[in-house]
């Protein structure tokens, strides 16, 4: 890490939290021993390490396999949680469309805990008038959506979310490897669900988008309808990546 390339961010003429600010801007950059906290920004050692400590049990800061310091999950949430704000956002004029064409119910979930939880909906009520707001949740644990949320995980949430699973993990790897999954809408009997999953950060997966209808209409899918769905899907994707950069999104 060069000591020399690094600027001290803005300050607001209170000690501590200048200090704090300090810290989390070298970590920004990339994961930082003590040692290094401390020749980087000048600051005594004894003091990087109560404030780093500190910021530590705040979760402001982590720590990585090695013992150096990085940002902490709790900042990670929060930007995860304003991206997500942003996905809901950006996903109506993108679940209206999709709608438009296929003539198909289309719905947003993210993954909260063992729930799923619809964000965003071309329309509150499904066939036979099963109302299906957003905010409307159900177990992570059954349907297309839950398939393509939990395909997405890191290992260890994955074996967690596969606990009381009406799927097992040879499923998930298909969807992993495919890129979608089709079947049985558990919420509105009778109706068919193909998922795909939403992604930012790379491969990282936000959401789920869900085309829903009659078995008639849906197919094992059909083909134009899988289409219309990845295409919406990256979308929302690519929305996600440019707020992310800070650029304007292009014009619909």
């Amino acid at each position: 890490m060069s000591v020399t390339t690094y600027q001290t961010p803005r300050t607001s003429g209170i000690g501590v939290l200048d200090k704090a600010s300090t810290l989390l801007g070298v970590v920004e950059r990339g994961p930082a021993s003590l040692a290094e906290l401390v020749a980087v920004t000048g600051f005594a050692r004894p003091t990087v390490h109560r404030i780093a400590c500190g910021m530590e049990q705040l979760g402001l800061l982590g720590r990585d396999f090695q013992g150096r310091f990085v940002v902490g999950s709790r900042l990670g949430n929060i930007a995860a949680e304003v991206r997500l704000d942003q996905l809901a956002e950006a996903a109506v004029p993108v679940l209206e469309d999709l709608h438009t064409l296929t003539g198909l119910h289309a719905r947003l979930y993210r993954r909260h805990g063992a729930m799923q939880i619809c964000i965003g909906t071309s329309d509150e009520r499904g066939e036979g008038g099963v109302l299906l707001p957003v905010g409307t949740a159900r177990p992570a644990s059954v349907g297309p959506v839950a398939q393509v949320l939990l395909a997405g995980e890191e290992p260890e949430s994955l074996y967690e979310g596969l606990r009381g699973a009406r799927f097992t993990a040879a499923q998930l790897a298909l969807v992993r490897r495919r890129g979608w999954a089709h079947g049985p809408d558990p919420l509105v009997p009778g109706e068919v669900c193909t998922a795909v999953p939403v992604c930012a950060l790379g491969s990282r997966v936000v959401a789920a988008l869900a085309l829903t209808g009659p078995q008639a209409r849906m197919g094992n899918p059909r083909r134009q309808l899988l289409s219309a769905a990845i295409d919406a899907a990256g979308e929302l994707g690519d929305g996600l990546r440019r707020a992310r950069a800070g650029l304007r999104p292009a014009d619909r």
